[in-house]
Order: structure tokens, then C-alpha cells, then sequence
């Protein structure tokens, strides 16, 4: 069954087509990530604006474990962290100042994911973070930014600091803390994240062993956005979205099928 035929049999009528795609395909990334292992039990989040002139947008309900997200279930909250859909599950305190603050600010962060696995969390302690010599940090030279940690993210005051420490980039490292990426819908921050996750990997594997480095030439860093950007295929059948063959490569591999994600 496509996605669309799941759309049509088990929308919610209180619910719009285009969010109820937009439900599968976050419940989908959810699915993904807990069959990869990216979780810390309940919490972190992976959030997805929803069509609309206000910053809405759905966060997974506090308390179920990555592989329990529904389409049904996901929670759609505003800036201010009012639920909209009459759902009966909390919303974690921290994902909201984190992710609402974000979506608020920047009108491009439709999808945000934020994580705190080993590999990214070791790098984010790390005083000269995430190193750009190795195949997949190099890929992310010049996206990244920074935010020094100020304890649990419960406070909303911290919010302009960390819009202002994120910026234009996709990629912001929590200073002792962990990862967070942004991207215009689900399959792009996927792919963003999981070439930041492999560049965390790689540099926790690299560190550990003897000898020095490798560093890369400062001029090669020059030629990877243009080398990146020839990856593009003109032609994907996806609607041209970047990411979305990995996407849908990604799901298959985990057996994770969206006529499994509605919910009851």
C-alpha cells in the first residue's frame, strides 16, 4: 500500500491530508531511529512544523518509547507549548524550550532532530567539537554552529541565546550536551543528521587509536559543496527532493511500512 493509499484509508477525519502525511512520515522517522538505536529511552525529540501561518508543529507524547509513535499519537503543540489536537500525553518540558524557540525563528526549520547518542554527545564535550578530517565531517564544513551549555534546557529564557547560537546553519552542537540538526522537511534533516552522526562515529573511532591524524587540506574543504551538490540527482521520481531515495532506502532496510503507523 502507497502512502497515499494509507492516507486515504486511515486519516482522521478532525485531521488534513497534507498533516496526516506529514504524521506518517514523522512517526516513520521515529520508527527509524529507534531500530538504529539513535535514543536515550523516552526522551529527545524529532519535531515536524505543520502546514500554517503559525509556527504549529508535532512532537512525539512524553513517556512512549520511539517505537510506540503513531501517526495518531504524535502531539501537535503551538510556541507556547498549548496542545492543539486534544491529545492525552505530555510534552517533555525540555523538547519544547529547545524545538519551539527553533521553529518560531526560522521560517526553513520545518523539521528538527535532536539527539544525544554517544558519538554525538562525546564530540559535543570535546573543546574542539566535531572535526572536519574525515570523510563525512568534511561534508560539513562551514554548517556548523555552537551553544555553550547552561544546564537542563527547562529554561525558556535560554531560547534567544540558542536561535542566536544556531544562526543560518542546519547543524547546532549542544556544548556537553548533543546533536541537533534542522531541514526543510523529514527525508533532508535525516540525511543531515545521519552524515553527522557517521562524522561523530568516525572521529570517536579515529581519537581512540595511536598516532596522529590526517588532517585534509584547507583547499580540498573548498570543492566539497560544489562535489556534494553533484550528488543531486536531477531526476529522483521523489519530486526532486534531496533525500528522499535515502529516505525511502532507509525505511525499507528497517522493515518500517507507513500503513503500520496510524494508530489507533
Amino acid at each position: 500500500m502507497s502512502p497515499i493509499e494509507t492516507l486515504a484509508r486511515h486519516r482522521p477525519p478532525a485531521i488534513e491530508a497534507q498533516e496526516w502525511q506529514l504524521r506518517l512520515e514523522l512517526a516513520a522517522c521515529y520508527r527509524l531511529f529507534s531500530a538504529l538505536g539513535w535514543t536515550e529511552s523516552i526522551y529527545n525529540h524529532i519535531t515536524l512544523r505543520v502546514p500554517g501561518p503559525e509556527p504549529h508543529y508535532l512532537i512525539n507524547p512524553f513517556g512512549l518509547n520511539y517505537d510506540e509513535v503513531t501517526a495518531r499519537n504524535l502531539v501537535k503543540i503551538n510556541p507556547q507549548g498549548d496542545v492543539l489536537d486534544g491529545s492525552r500525553y505530555p510534552v517533555n518540558r525540555a523538547g519544547f524550550v529547545i524545538h519551539s524557540a527553533i521553529h518560531a525563528a526560522r521560517v526553513d526549520a520545518h523539521c528538527i532532530i535532536h539527539t544525544h547518542t554517544t558519538a554525538g554527545s562525546a564530540v559535543a564535550c570535546k573543546d574542539g567539537g566535531l572535526s572536519p578530517h574525515n570523510f563525512y565531517g568534511a561534508m560539513l564544513y562551514g554548517q556548523v554552529a555552537y551553544h555553550e551549555f547552561e544546564g537542563v534546557t527547562t529554561d525558556a529564557g535560554e531560547q534567544p541565546r540558542l536561535v542566536s547560537s544556531l544562526g543560518d546553519k542546519p547543524i547546532l552542537i549542544l556544548r556537553n550536551h548533543g546533536l541537533l540538526v534542522v531541514g526543510p522537511h523529514v527525508p533532508q534533516a535525516l540525511q543531515t543528521y545521519w552524515t553527522l552522526q557517521r562524522a561523530c562515529e568516525v572521529q570517536l573511532a579515529t581519537d581512540s587509536m595511536a598516532g596522529p591524524n590526517r588532517l585534509i587540506r584547507r583547499e580540498v574543504f573548498d570543492l566539497v559543496p560544489a562535489q556534494v551538490a553533484g550528488m543531486k540527482m536531477p531526476d529522483t521520481g521523489s519530486g526532486g527532493r534531496f533525500g528522499q531515495i535515502f529516505y525511502d532506502a532507509m525505511l525499507r532496510r528497517a522493515g518500517i511500512r507507513f500503513e503500520d503507523l496510524a494508530g489507533d
